[in-house]
This record gives C-alpha cells, sequence and structure tokens, in this order.
C-alpha cells in the first residue's frame, strides 16, 4: 500500500485498524486525517499489536515506520519480546544511591514501625556523601568515612544503624541485580559505634531542679513549650512522640483521662490518668496550641501538624553546647554541674524517681506502659488505673514545685 492508498484509507476506514502490509498496520484518526502506526507479531503462540514509538503517519513516513518495524522484527526472531522490553524499560531506573534508597524506602516505609529513622540517617548522614554516587562506584572506604564521621560526631548508636542501613540498601540492590557487590559487608559493629551499650543515666531530683532552674532561666532558647514538654516527660515517663504527637481529641479533661490507644511502642492499649496538680500544665498547652488538634503543634510548614521528632532533642542539645545549628551556646546544664542525659533518660529517671518514693511492682510496670511478665502477665489484666493516678499525683507534688510554673505564668 502507498501513501495515496493509506490517505484514502484513513478517510473511508470503518474499521479500528488496517493492514498496510508486512505486518504494519494504522490506527485511523480521521480527525487529524492521520493514524498510529503498529506493529502486529507473534511471539510464544501469542498474537499482539504494538504502537511504534514517536510520531504516527503521515509525520513518520511509510519507509521510516518499515525501517523501525524491521528492528522489532529481528528482535522478535531472536526471542525478544518488544512489548515486554518496553514494559521493563518503562520502569523507574535505578542508577544512584540516591534511586536505590528510593526505591528500598517506597517498598520497606509500610513494614517499618518508624519510617523516620532510616529517612533521617539516610538524609543527613548519607545523601551529602554519596546520594549523587552511582551504586556501582560506592566503595568500602566511603562506608568506612561515613560511620566514622558519624561515630567522631558522638553519636555511636547512630553509626550503627547507618551501617545497617547501608547492608539493607545494597543487598535490595543485589535483589534487583544492580550490582553484586556489597561495599558495606565486610564491616561490622565495632568498625561503627562498637557495642551497643546499656545506658544507666538517671536524674535525682537534686538534678532536675537544677536542670529546671537552667531551663527556665534561657527560655529564649529552649522555649517555654519544651520545658513544659519536659515536665510532662518526667512525671509521666511517656516515650517522647507520644507526647509531641498526641492530639487534644486523645485527651478527656471530664474523667481526666488521656486515652493514648495503641499510639505507642507496645501497641497495646492504654489510658493514662490524668491527676489534678498537672491540670495547670495542660490549661497552657491549650492556650499556647491556639486551635490546633496537636497539643505541640508544628513551628514551621509542615505536613505531619505537629513539631519535628528532632525539635526537644536539638533543644536539649543545645543546652548541653553541641552543635545543632547554626548558632552554638556554651554547655550551660553542664556548667552547673548536670552530666549529659537524653530524653530517653527522663523515663529511666521517671522509674528511678517511683523507687525512692516507694513504688514498685506491677502497679509502676504498667505506669511506665510496660508488659506484666511472666504468668502474672497471661493472667492479670488489671489496669491499676487509680494507683496509676495516685503514682502521677505524688510524682507531680514533688515536681511541679521545681518547675515554678505559677511564677513564669505570672512574668507573662
Amino acid at each position: 500500500m502507498n501513501v495515496k492508498e493509506i490517505k484514502a484509507n484513513i478517510k473511508n476506514c470503518a474499521t479500528l485498524r488496517f493492514n498496510v502490509g508486512d505486518g504494519l498496520y494504522i490506527k485511523p484518526n480521521k480527525s487529524k486525517n492521520g493514524g498510529a502506526w503498529e506493529l502486529r507479531y507473534t511471539i510464544n503462540g501469542n498474537r499482539r499489536f504494538m504502537t511504534l514509538s514517536g510520531l504516527g503517519f503521515p509525520e513518520k513516513s511509510l519507509a521510516e515506520a518499515k525501517a523501525e518495524a524491521a528492528i522489532i522484527k529481528h528482535q522478535i526472531k531472536n526471542g525478544i519480546d518488544p512489548l515486554a522490553e518496553r514494559a521493563r524499560q518503562s520502569e523507574v531506573e535505578i542508577i544512584t544511591m540516591n534511586d536505590l534508597f528510593n526505591d528500598w524506602y517506597k517498598e520497606k516505609s509500610k513494614k517499618l514501625e518508624n519510617p523516620n529513622i532510616p529517612f533521617r540517617q539516610y538524609i543527613r548522614g548519607v545523601k551529602p556523601y554519596i546520594g549523587n554516587l552511582r551504586v556501582e562506584d560506592v566503595k568500602a572506604t566511603d562506608i568506612r568515612k561515613i560511620i566514622q564521621i558519624i561515630n567522631d560526631d558522638g553519636r555511636p548508636s547512630i553509626s550503627n544503624k547507618t551501617l545497617y542501613l547501608f547492608k539493607h540498601l545494597f543487598e535490595h540492590a543485589n535483589k534487583l541485580d544492580i550490582t553484586q557487590r556489597n561495599p558495606a559487608s565486610a564491616f561490622k559493629e565495632s568498625d561503627a559505634g562498637g557495642p551497643t551499650k546499656s545506658r544507666d543515666r538517671a536524674l535525682s531530683f537534686q538534678e532536675i531542679e537544677i536542670t529546671l532552674n537552667v531551663l527556665r532561666g534561657n527560655l529564649g532558647i529552649f522555649t517555654y513549650d519544651n520545658y513544659l514538654l519536659i515536665i510532662l516527660l518526667i512525671i509521666f515517663g511517656n516515650r517522647k512522640t507520644e507526647l509531641t504527637k498526641a492530639k487534644w481529641s486523645e485527651f478527656d479533661f471530664s474523667k481526666n483521662v488521656w486515652d493514648l490507644g495503641i499510639r505507642n511502642k507496645k501497641k497495646s492499649d492504654i489510658k493514662i490518668p490524668l491527676p489534678k496538680e498537672v491540670m495547670p500544665i495542660f490549661k497552657e498547652i491549650k492556650e499556647r496550641s491556639c486551635g490546633s488538634e496537636y497539643l505541640f503543634p508544628a513551628r514551621k510548614k509542615s505536613n505531619s501538624g505537629h513539631i519535628s521528632d528532632d525539635t526537644l532533642n536539638h533543644a536539649l542539645g543545645k543546652m548541653f553546647g553541641s552543635k545543632v545549628s547554626k548558632k552554638q551556646y556554651p554547655n550551660l546544664l553542664g556548667a552547673e554541674g548536670v552530666k549529659h542525659f537524653t530524653l530517653h533518660d527522663l523515663r529511666r529517671t521517671c522509674r528511678s524517681l517511683l523507687a525512692e518514693l516507694g513504688y514498685e511492682g506491677n502497679k509502676v510496670t504498667r505506669y511506665l506502659n510496660h508488659s506484666i511478665k511472666g504468668v502474672a502477665g497471661i493472667y492479670n489484666r488489671y489496669d491499676y488505673l487509680e494507683e496509676r493516678r495516685e503514682i502521677a499525683s505524688t510524682l507531680a507534688q514533688r515536681i511541679l514545685p521545681l518547675a515554678k510554673i505559677n511564677l513564669i505564668s505570672e512574668e507573662k
């Protein structure tokens, strides 16, 4: 069929497509007086139609269409299905480490309990150094450099976790046949941060008083919202994100109960009793949240709506002189004799203070939302709600006078 005959067929065609010859077809588009070039072929006993790449008729001439069809037919003759090959090429191409991480994270983030952890590790610790490198070009020396930088920065546990992230990423690359190398495989925990040591840091009542005095005297650096958060963490012994992500809808102030539900590490349903002593703090937080659904709304533009997971960490780091922002402050807490502690140490602090106040046993276990061990844990379904309310009240009576919330409110 020649060009003149093709044009006539397009104008008069009453079918979906018509045969041009040599397996070539045209699917007419009468409004444009043209059509899409298609190739009909058979492979593995199956007949298929494939639209040729680029332009259709008349922009792509009959000669050009025949030339492209000849190449495709040669592939088919060698057992290559052109449609399957085109589908493969349309998939996301993984070339750089950034590509690899994005593909791994897309698959794994739905299965991880806290997907933000590996995301932060990669964005902060890996991407700036080798994010744009080809996967094949990453060397063992690159891995060593990164884990040593993190370890030298005083974050040995993060160094370990970053090494594990490297191992997972290259296992993913091996699985996808992107590379057969794993430059992280030979490294052990001892090459990164070393074996993780159990922390035993807990603050005494005296240290808490000194700490709160320093924080209260530097609210321009630490902020009042962070100050209120620290007080609640000490009294309730919560994990940080249980408070930073808390919504007002979880609180029933008519019953003075915080229904945390399963939004906790143990994924076990729990209600937290709120003693009357802490109500002034929640009143302050309510006023400062300015109508947000969160107790502690985001301070910058954010998709989450609540403050960043790192906000409180960075604030406390600044008080110990860590360089976590453009401006570095002196070690204000260390200058007053307070040894370094982390936010999670406040949870251990809460447990130690309760022991000092004479509280032990299952009610303390439930207060910290730990599982009761052994047979008792299987059969004892009592929640110790009122006992926990008494514990919170006693601890609040010891902590709040040190916090001097009323004094700050009067100054405002």
